[in-house]
């Protein structure tokens, strides 16, 4: 697709880990601030408490993955292939199975310690993280077996799940809780270049053939290219014909593609439109590529 506009992936990845530290403290600070953990959150069938567990199990899942002696010393490696459900498979199906799992790794009593626990691992997470290549390898088996992703990828995938599970326990208990455009343009910029093409539905893309422009406002721009039960994502792409440019401001595309906002609703209020020759194929985007 050609040479893409050049960008600093070590500044950038530096940015995800300051504002993924400042997301942490927000977090921590919100949980400290909640006093029953039971009450219904923003994701269906899960409680506040339910939604921190998560979180807490993510953090872990990506602390103990970190490359080097240091990681996983406080908190133990989680042995994924003993786990049911986690191998086997379409991504959706793994993902799926890892967050029923997920959600009772902290329960009971323990939940008292939600705060601390989740202020450890994402410290510990940073602290073993500090120093890494961006393009450090570090392992995601819940992804498929033998899967890795990028430093950078797994850091904006932490910072992206503590904005919109942090938005489902604000909503929640009816608290504050906002996502700033610089948050998520580093994450679609750092992660989904790499989730995407994992996240596509092969079946669905089976003989689907379609270039998307995705153009946030502020940066990145993203080239999504949907060939036959494949899909390939390239960051600042040179120019190129594209079927759909979809055209959007980054906290709300990240959380029309969270599913936290639906797409009617960034679209009436002028935050998504589509464009290009075939404007109508926009919403075919989030039929392809599964939600998480």
């Amino acid at each position: 697709m050609g040479a893409g506009t050049a960008f600093d992936p070590v500044a950038e990845h530096e940015r995800t880990r300051v504002l993924l530290e400042a997301a942490v403290g927000r977090l921590v600070e919100l949980v400290g601030g909640i006093g029953d953990l039971e009450v219904p959150s923003g994701v269906p069938v899960w409680s506040v408490g339910d939604v921190g567990a998560h979180l807490a199990a993510v953090y872990l899942a990506y602390g103990t993955a970190v490359p080097g002696e240091r990681s996983g010393e406080a908190a133990g490696r989680i042995d994924w292939d003993a786990l049911p459900g986690v191998r086997e498979g379409t991504f959706g199906a793994r993902i799926a199975a890892v967050n029923a799992l997920s959600v009772g790794l902290v329960a009971g009593a323990e939940r008292k310690r939600l705060g601390v626990i989740l202020a450890e691992r994402g410290a510990a997470f940073l602290r073993d993280s500090a120093g890494l290549a961006p393009d450090t390898p570090v392992p995601a088996p819940w992804y498929g077996p033998g899967r890795t992703v990028p430093l950078a990828a797994a850091t904006g995938l932490m910072l992206s799940e503590t904005l919109v599970h942090g938005l489902d326990m604000a909503r929640g208990t009816r608290r504050p809780w906002a996502l700033a455009p610089e948050e998520a343009s580093l994450v679609i910029g750092q992660a989904m270049v790499t989730m995407m093409p994992l996240a596509l539905d092969a079946e669905r893309a089976k003989g689907v053939r379609i270039a998307f422009e995705l153009a946030l406002k502020g940066g990145p721009r993203l080239a999504v290219v949907v060939e036959d039960g494949a899909a390939t994502v390239t960051r600042d792409p040179a120019p190129r014909p594209y079927d759909c440019r979809i055209t959007a401001d980054p906290v709300a595309f990240l959380l029309v593609s969270f599913g936290r906002v639906p797409v009617w609703k960034a679209v009436a209020l002028g935050r998504m439109r589509a464009g290009g020759r075939r404007p109508w194929l926009a919403t075919r985007l989030n039929r392809l590529i599964t939600a998480p």
